[in-house]
């Protein structure tokens, strides 16, 4: 535990992912201990109130008296669980969008996860047909929002953790849903890891190492993963969109296995990644042909083709762009609804300004080349076809005047630079 903490010492503040559970109770306390005798960041404890069960309401007072004893500050957070086919996966993706918020730059959570638990991951993830990824189990540190979590328990075990607990005369909260059988953990833990106990003694810290062991393996497919990616991340004219892109080519000449490694490197930080089943959505989204405009549709946005690229879109680029609206008068640059920010540079053109998108049938009037269909010189451009449609142009009383980031389209000395929105992921 100390050994993985070294390298946060210096982090402003380490939060306590704390539920109240004996887990997560151990580690509090164990955190406290370790700092009355070694200088610790700031500790901070952290509750999510995930209002999933009448019994969950007495908790965070159970929270804030351990916390109060202990000196440290307790933050509550309440979170509202979206319907779907895993309550246990939802509350978790609502508990870690919670501490996302909650970690400042370089800030450090800590959760309670320990060997059993890594044991348990790894047969769950096994009955689900995972890959070297999936069964490599938790790591024991990866990044978080703007910091980093940290899983310092992980080399021990349940049965260490309530010696502990016995030790000390701690107390904790027994949460009735871990006695839930229709939670595929609680069957596990409760049904199937006992009897593999019974035979080997030892299994769950054996299955723990495997995941060790997997997760060097996993780290060597990584180091794969880099080298083929090389030559796809290669810049590209349309870098200005600032969306995560791969050239195509590249990618395409590489094996089918190790086009799904380089990619599930890559995607890994943007989107929950496809099972086996999905993998095929890979195959018809690269032999699609030239002139198509394939998509492949993941579980937090979808990679579009263009350019030679294909290029990750996260929900925000997926939503329509909003109606015309007018310049503001007297102002440099102005706030597009969802999609930016637009900058007026050049000579400002008289007239009434407004900035909109393409409707279809737009114009444009250039010198030297008279009227050109606005569709034709998009296509000229090569832009991407799903950017297209979130490209900001200028209008001067209705006409077009000026198309953002492409100087050369412009009617006059007038010129619309456009710095797109952010395509910002939470990380999986």
């Amino acid at each position: 535990m100390h050994e993985l903490l070294t390298s946060h010492l210096n982090a402003p503040r380490w939060h306590i992912a704390f539920s109240g559970g004996l887990d997560s109770t151990v580690l509090l306390h164990k955190l406290v201990e370790l700092s009355r005798q070694q200088t610790l960041p700031a500790l901070h404890a952290v509750h999510i109130h995930h209002g999933l069960q009448a019994a969950a309401d007495a908790w965070p007072a159970h929270c804030q008296t351990v916390c109060d004893a202990l000196g440290v500050p307790l933050t509550l957070i309440h979170v509202q669980v979206q319907p779907g086919a895993s309550l246990e996966q939802a509350a978790r993706l609502a508990r870690y969008a919670a501490f996302e918020q909650v970690l400042g730059v370089d800030d450090v959570l800590l959760t309670a996860q320990h060997g059993n638990d890594q044991a348990e991951t790894l047969l769950f993830r096994l009955l689900r047909g995972a890959g070297v990824r999936g069964l490599a189990g938790m790591p024991s540190q990866r990044a978080l929002g703007q910091g980093w979590l940290v899983r310092p328990l992980l080399g021990e075990s349940r049965a260490q953790l309530e010696a502990y607990a016995r030790e000390y005369g701690l107390r904790a909260i027994e949460d009735p849903s871990n006695q839930d059988l229709r939670y595929s953990r609680n069957y596990l833990r409760q049904q199937v890891v006992p009897v593999l106990e019974q035979r080997w003694p030892q299994a769950t810290a054996t299955i723990a190492r495997s995941a060790g062991h997997l997760r060097e393996a996993l780290n060597l497919l990584d180091e794969l993963a880099m080298e083929d990616l090389r030559a796809a991340t290669a810049p590209g004219t349309f870098d200005w969109l600032g969306l995560p892109s791969l050239l195509l080519g590249p990618l395409a000449a590489l094996s089918t296995a190790r086009q799904r490694n380089a990619l599930q490197h890559w995607l890994a930080p943007l989107t929950r990644l496809p099972d086996s089943v999905h993998w095929q959505g890979w195959e018809d989204f690269r032999e699609a042909g030239a002139s198509a405009r394939p998509i492949w549709a993941l579980g937090d946005g979808q990679i579009h083709r263009g350019a030679g690229r294909l290029w990750w879109l996260a929900p925000l680029w997926q939503a329509p762009t909003s109606a015309v609206q007018p310049w503001i008068e007297g102002s440099g640059s102005q706030v597009l609804p969802g999609n930016g920010e637009v900058r007026l540079a050049g000579a400002r053109p008289a007239g009434r300004l407004q900035i909109g998108y393409r409707q279809g049938g737009e114009t444009l009037a250039l010198p030297g080349r008279g009227r050109r269909d606005l569709k034709r010189l998009l296509n000229e451009t090569g832009l991407p076809a799903f950017a297209r449609g979130r490209l900001p142009l200028l209008f001067v009383d209705g006409q077009l005047q000026a198309v953002a980031n492409f100087p050369g389209l412009s009617a006059s000395e007038a010129r619309l630079d456009w710095l797109p929105p952010t395509n910002a992921q939470r990380l999986r």
